[in-house]
């Protein structure tokens, strides 16, 4: 009896130490997601590159930071930091998010725009400390409806408060969401939620992306409708569009098949928002040459590794110059410049005096005519 409660013991120690080992070893499963969703470019040369791994649910997967290999075109780069968004301080975890939810006339069918209230409800509720939310709402137009804030009961009763009805923008409302966001900092995204084809829009997706300022954001595309009647009805769904927008912004795409579902799909994105690593590090290329930078992310460990490619712009119209002594060069250069500008006047004014003075001395000559001699008949 003795041995076998103490070979029971040992099988019990051997259980929890093989269960301890997989809670803290990087679960890279078949099918495991790494995806850049942000970087941020506002403290140039320092760049923040945001990163999600997830199943292939799209469940966030807990991994060792360690294991995130980054480069930059094609060069690996020294990552100063790496955070995870769910840990740490506040001010640097604080995940800033607009819910932007389609009110056109076709969501008042089948309970949908119920559904899209519950499920917006559902991502409030689940806000971490420090984090804003913001509200809004589009049809043919785009209606800012609460501000991004933490207070939880402002934000209930600007969903509450949806109604439905027109056509659809939706391109047009990114286009503002985008400018609602550009002021705040760290951790940005969109979610928008569409039932059927944008109609109205003036802005193009390529339009709206251009918008994205140098501290980006990523845009998450949630589709109600059925993409069977595309090009039928106005409740189909492009779903090529939706994917190809979020794929492009740093975000993901999913389907809805009802209203109920909504919520799921809204509770993982916000799951998944949180469980982010952010990678910070000092770009070896520190001038603002405007030209596009390649950046690649894998993950190492075992034949399941994943890996995700993005790019950044550092931005700057004219090339930076290297060396400070080049600016007596600079100053050499405009000089002459500006004397190459100046120079034709002066000239033009130099002829025209010449022309003037010659001009005078032509008037000082007089011609006179000697008087012709008279001849007289006798």
């Amino acid at each position: 009896m003795a041995a076998m409660e103490k070979n029971r013991w040992l099988y019990g120690l051997m259980l929890a130490s093989l269960i301890l080992t997989s809670a803290f070893a990087a679960p890279l499963q078949q099918g495991s997601n790494v995806l850049i969703t942000q970087v941020d470019t506002t403290q140039f040369p320092r760049i923040t590159v945001y990163v999600s791994v997830t199943d292939a649910a799209g469940e966030p997967i807990a991994i060792n930071p360690e294991q995130i290999m980054l480069s930059e075109n094609g060069a690996a780069v020294q990552v100063d930091e790496v955070r995870a968004l769910g840990e740490g301080e506040v001010e640097t975890s604080a995940l800033a998010t607009l819910l932007v939810l389609d009110v056109s006339g076709s969501m008042n069918q089948s309970g949908k725009l119920e559904g899209a209230k519950a499920a917006a409800r559902a991502y409030v509720e689940q806000m971490h400390p420090g984090d804003q939310t913001g509200v809004l709402a589009f049809n043919t137009s785009a209606r800012l409806l609460q501000p991004l804030t933490a207070d939880r009961e402002a934000l209930l009763e600007a969903i509450d408060g949806l109604r439905a009805g027109e056509d659809t923008a939706m391109y047009d409302a990114l286009g503002e969401a985008v400018g609602v966001l550009e002021p705040f900092t760290g951790r940005k995204a969109i979610i928008v939620l569409t039932d059927g084809m944008d109609n109205r829009s003036q802005l193009s997706p390529d339009e709206v992306l251009a918008q994205i300022g140098p501290g980006g954001l990523s845009i998450s595309t949630i589709g109600l409708g059925d993409p069977a009647v595309q090009g039928v009805s106005l409740s189909g769904l492009d779903e090529a569009a939706l994917r190809s927008l979020a794929t492009n912004a740093g975000g993901s795409y999913a389907f809805a098949e009802d209203p109920a579902s909504l919520k799921s799909v809204y509770e993982r994105y916000g799951r998944a928002l949180h469980s982010e690593y952010a990678l910070t590090y000092i770009t070896a290329a520190r001038l603002r040459d405007g030209l596009n930078r390649s950046l690649a992310v894998s993950l190492s460990g075992g034949a399941a590794a994943a890996a995700a490619e993005g790019k950044y712009n550092p931005g700057g119209l004219v090339p930076e110059v290297a060396q400070a002594e080049s600016w007596p060069l600079f100053f050499g250069l405009l000089i002459a410049l500006l004397a190459l500008l100046v120079a034709p006047g002066l000239i033009g004014r130099g002829l025209r005096a010449a022309r003037g003075q010659q001009g005078g001395a032509e008037k000082r000559v007089r011609l006179v005519d000697k008087p012709k001699p008279r001849v007289r008949l006798r």
